[in-house]
């Protein structure tokens, strides 16, 4: 049995096919400077022959009518080949250091892969997958070296493979690949996005289930449990066939509660809502019933570029979410760079805790030019819908005043241009600190809302860097101290009227559920695709009944005895997940 990340669910059988890719061999041989010149005439027809290639590929997903997510991939990578600085990094490397074509394109783009590698925030090192496919197209295109096509797929088979790019997934026949299994690859790289979007059962980074597995191999693809079954007993077989009618039967339940509230048995409401970080990811709130949005990133407008994007840019973004999302709320918070996020026009010195240092609204002091643009854009936009105001790693009332008063320094602006927007937008602030949580009751008299965003306030309350494998048992949103804060939080919020959000991953997990619900949180937000099964948990539980739990849960003194506490209840209620 073979085990990794489950990143579709789904039950699967049926014969593999193991694909293994062409390894490319780099010359670093150096050319003579006569060479030169035609060595970069090389790199400028087989970059225009790869963007080509890209552009017919959009095309064919185009005529398929695939998600526009989909082909937003594809758009970026054109312009990570267009963009001017790749190109004057290979052309320098091709006329300075005497490089082939082929080998200047792989330096450079490997460089660039290298930085990405130490950065901690998922967004950008599942970008490295975007790299190493344009990496290999221009070096394959370079070389003459034929690119794979999984177009040719006559039959349906489970593939198998150490790595597939994103345009390796969606040229192929993608009604033939009943399943997907890959060494590499985690919960949010595009080919897991992909994979999620087709609803292909996919399990990654399996770490070698190339080298397990044969071609023809009769496979038991089990992306619900997280088992792989090679060549599998009759008794196994019958064995995972009732897991998987066991799932149909869960998969259409969930699909019925789309339309239906989160309620409980006696009648307590929620709200469920999505975190986006653009506007592709709509149509996923569409399909799960979510009530609006509870986080709107920001941050990924402003990565991936030279230069900020403007303030029509951006007004345009967030006018087109709130015409789509209108009455439904959308909140969204400002920018926050920093920390694991950067760009390459705001200079953050090296620092030795970025988390802990030049990050979110703390940049904002040095780039105020940056945040005013983007209230600005905001503001516009409310005129179109539902907008509210964020702002991300706030630690104190003075940070709550000072941006309030560049709230009404840009209405004051926006009015004397007779803009039309909303004098009344609400704006909130996340709580991801211990020292928010503890001035809680204080900061709810200066905002309307408070959005709790568990990750960081986990790492920050138990002092554990939630990206480092060797302590990452010690990170633990259900720890007492975790829990206690976030008690604290909402009961403050609510002595002074305010609704209270979570943000963090914690919303989106079922076994916390009823925990949430005892401590009366009023709203959960999350990825879209996790709202269902959330929503099914709190429909099955009984307001009063969580209440009690939950106290009796707080005064424990330890994780393990809290989750066996939470355990012992899911087993007495036969609440299964």
């Amino acid at each position: 049995m073979i085990k990794g990340i489950p990143v579709s669910p789904g039950i699967i059988s049926g014969n593999c096919v193991v694909l293994k890719k062409e390894k490319i061999a780099i010359n670093y041989k150096k050319i003579s400077k006569c060479q030169v010149r035609d060595e970069i005439n090389v790199f400028s027809y087989n970059k225009k022959k790869s963007v080509d290639q890209i552009k017919s590929i959009k095309n064919f997903l185009k005529k398929k009518k695939v998600d526009k997510e989909k082909i937003e991939i594809f758009e970026g990578h054109i312009m990570l080949i267009e963009d001017e600085e790749f190109e004057r990094d290979v052309i320098s490397c091709i006329q300075d250091e005497y490089y082939r074509s082929s080998t200047a394109v792989a330096k450079v783009i490997d460089r660039q892969i290298s930085i990405l590698r130490n950065v901690k925030d998922e967004y950008l090192k599942n970008r490295i997958i975007d790299f190493k496919d344009i990496r290999e197209r221009i070096v394959k295109n370079i070389m003459k070296i034929p690119i794979i096509d999984l177009s040719t797929i006559s039959k349906k088979i489970i593939l198998i493979a150490e790595d597939l790019s994103p345009s390796d997934i969606v040229q192929s026949k993608t009604e033939k690949i009943i399943g997907l299994i890959m060494d590499k690859g985690n919960l949010n790289s595009h080919v897991s996005i992909i994979a999620k979007s087709l609803d292909i059962p996919t399990i990654v980074g399996t770490k070698h289930a190339t080298k397990l597995i044969e071609t023809n191999d009769h496979i038991i693809l089990d992306s619900i449990n997280n088992r792989i079954y090679r060549n599998p007993s009759q008794e196994k077989i019958e064995e995972v066939n009732k897991i998987k009618i066991n799932h149909a039967i869960w998969k259409k339940e969930l699909k019925k509660l789309k339309h239906f509230p989160a309620i409980t048995l006696d009648n307590h409401k929620f709200s469920l809502q999505s975190n986006i970080r653009d506007n592709t990811e709509i149509n996923l709130i569409e399909k799960s019933g979510s009530e609006g949005i509870g986080l709107y990133r920001t941050e990924f407008l402003f990565m991936n570029r030279s230069n900020p994007p403007t303030e029509e840019e951006q007004f345009q973004t967030y006018k087109e979410v709130a015409e789509i999302m209108n009455p439904r709320p959308v909140i969204i918070r400002t920018i926050d760079i920093g920390g694991d996020k950067f760009v390459p026009y705001i200079n953050i010195p090296k620092e030795e805790n970025p988390f802990l240092g030049l990050r979110a609204i703390r940049i904002i002091k040095n780039k105020e030019d940056i945040m005013l643009t983007q209230l600005r854009a905001i503001l516009r936009a409310t005129h179109f819908g539902n907008l509210k105001i964020m702002f991300p790693m706030v630690i104190s009332l003075e940070e709550i005043l000072h941006l309030k008063s560049q709230l009404s320094f840009i209405k004051n602006q926006l009015s004397r241009k007779n803009y039309i927007f909303r004098e009344d937008i609400e704006i909130g602030i996340m709580i991801e600190t211990p020292s928010a949580a503890i001035i809680s009751r204080e900061l709810a008299k200066e905002v309307d809302f408070f959005s709790i965003g568990t990750n960081d306030l986990t790492q920050y309350t138990l002092a554990v860097d939630r990206g480092n494998q060797s302590i990452s048992y010690l990170y633990d949103p259900i720890s007492p101290s975790v829990l206690r804060l976030i008690k604290k939080v909402i009961e403050n919020a609510h002595q002074e009227g305010k609704e209270v959000s979570m943000c963090g991953e914690l919303a989106s997990d079922e076994f916390a559920t009823i925990i949430l619900v005892g401590m009366e949180l009023d709203k959960f937000s999350m990825n879209s695709v996790s709202i269902p099964k959330i929503k099914k948990q709190i429909r099955r539980l009984r307001f009063q009944e969580a209440k009690e739990i939950t106290e009796k849960i707080l005064r424990l003194p330890s994780s393990k005895e809290i989750r066996n506490e939470i355990e012992r209840f899911h087993k007495e209620n036969d609440m299964h997940f």
